[in-house]
């Protein structure tokens, strides 16, 4: 990109942010890309519904703990908040050999678990890239005995096995580098002096070049930005011309802020009571922590779990959910269990899952709805937590039903009650087929017609 084009186009993302111009204006201004080519490009990750978040770095060398002493809810942030200088938290890529990692089972285990794709961290925020790169010899290839990428031969393991993959980047914060950010310290400085630097050559020199490798060497379908500590719009413009060169990536909302959202948004640890007006996706650990740490056993079971993907697809989010792989390249035998556990249900049920929007209605008490609307026809996914003792299932739309039957078995069919004007009740019989959640799928004619509320 010119100097030329590079300020006009730094005035015009200052003038958008002036206005609130949301990022789509801003990105057709860039890309000329009209709104059913935006809706193209994002009808895969729409139909995904759910994916696989990777924390791993040499931060799973120490889990945890540094100095004998244990840090609670830290995981890969343990050199910030134990303040380890650069050189002694370089010895720990010393120790980081991941001879164990095995990216096809990687792989497998997400598309077994019913995810549709992955998302891994290339460089979180210790600056320690995953990937061999000619910006930084703080990489895997460089600075640890592994000595080579991690990353291609998941990314290939993915695509292998039709899931889409993404690379996760922190583009500001970087605690070895010199002249990354910091978050709650000051521009160019840190804990440790030999982290002193300027932070616009620090993102000349390392973060942009780095992320052009990224996107040039593994073509992710996902951008995840995270932390944009110190971000202004003339930083994230460095960005950009790399973002554009690649018209289907699809990118989230944390390059910088308080610029307007990216192709979705990313509440974090929490699902949105009511969903959100724009694409979105919940990232969630299964634990308390991100990257692995060797004393976090307070896991979330797999009934928990597996309501939240499905409570977050009925409000039309997409559901990121993490692993932590030990520093030996393994994942922790609880993250496998729970996606299997997982998996079982997806096997049966995903397609109340996959390719769904939102509910048409406010929450059942009950459980939750998905639907599916195509060709004249609304099918409605019941997934029912609490299987009721008088056997009705209200739902609060007035269409004419086609047919309602069991998911997990077409030939269990149930009767429909309608009363024009109050809605339908399905009278289920028997006991619950599954004890998480028991999916009956409702058909109508016609797209919903939900009752006034």
């Amino acid at each position: 990109m010119s100097t030329v084009v590079r300020i006009v186009f730094v005035l015009v993302l200052e003038l958008a942010l002036a206005l609130g111009v949301g990022t789509s204006v801003m990105a057709q201004a860039y890309t000329d890309e009209t709104p059913t080519q935006h809706d193209a490009r994002m009808k895969w990750w729409r139909e995904a519904r759910f994916g696989m978040f990777v924390h791993w770095g040499v931060y799973s060398v120490p889990a945890g703990s540094y100095n004998d002493q244990q840090y609670e809810r830290i995981g890969e942030w343990i050199m910030h908040t134990a303040k380890i200088p650069a050189a002694k938290y370089r010895k720990f890529a010393g120790q980081f050999n991941p001879v164990k990692y095995d990216p096809e089972f990687w792989a497998q285990l997400a598309q077994d678990a019913g995810m549709k794709y992955i998302v891994i961290t290339a460089k979180h925020h210790d600056g320690f890239a995953m990937f061999p790169s000619d910006a930084s010899k703080w990489n895997i290839a460089d600075a640890s005995p592994y000595g080579k990428d991690v990353i291609g031969p998941l990314a290939a393991a993915a695509r292998n096995r039709g899931l889409h993959f993404g690379t996760y980047y922190s583009q500001a914060q970087d605690w070895v580098n010199p002249g990354g950010a910091k978050a709650r310290y000051a521009p160019g400085k840190g804990w440790d002096p030999a982290q002193d630097g300027d932070f616009d050559q620090y993102l000349d020199a390392v973060a942009v070049p780095q992320v052009e490798e990224i996107l040039s060497r593994y073509h992710p379908d996902i951008l995840w930005w995270d932390t944009p500590v110190q971000m202004n719009p003339e930083r994230a413009a460095k960005f950009l011309p790399l973002v554009a060169r690649h018209p289907e990536l699809i990118v989230n909302d944390r390059l910088c802020r308080p610029l307007p959202k990216g192709d979705f948004s990313t509440p974090e640890q929490r699902i949105p009571d009511t969903g959100l007006d724009s694409d979105w996706e919940t990232c969630m650990t299964m634990n308390h922590t991100w990257g692995y740490k060797s004393f976090d056993h307070d896991w979330k079971s797999s009934e928990t779990l597996l309501r939240n993907l499905i409570d977050i697809a009925s409000k039309g989010g997409n559901y990121l959910l993490n692993i932590g792989p030990k520093s030996d390249g393994t994942i922790p035998q609880e993250s496998i269990d729970r996606l299997h556990e997982i998996g079982r249900w997806m096997k049966t049920n995903g397609e109340s899952i996959h390719g769904t929007t939102a509910s048409p209605t406010s929450r059942p008490h009950w459980g939750r709805i998905t639907k599916n609307v195509e060709n004249g026809t609304t099918t409605l996914y019941l997934h029912v937590f609490d299987w009721p003792a008088d056997g009705k299932l209200p739902v609060s739309v007035d269409n004419r039903v086609l047919g309602c039957a069991l998911l997990a078995d077409p030939s269990r069919k149930f009767e429909v009650d309608r009363v024009p004007g109050h809605g339908l009740t399905v009278n289920v019989t028997g006991d619950a087929p599954d004890p998480i959640a028991s999916v009956v799928v409702l058909k109508l004619k016609g797209a919903p017609a939900p009752l006034a509320e």
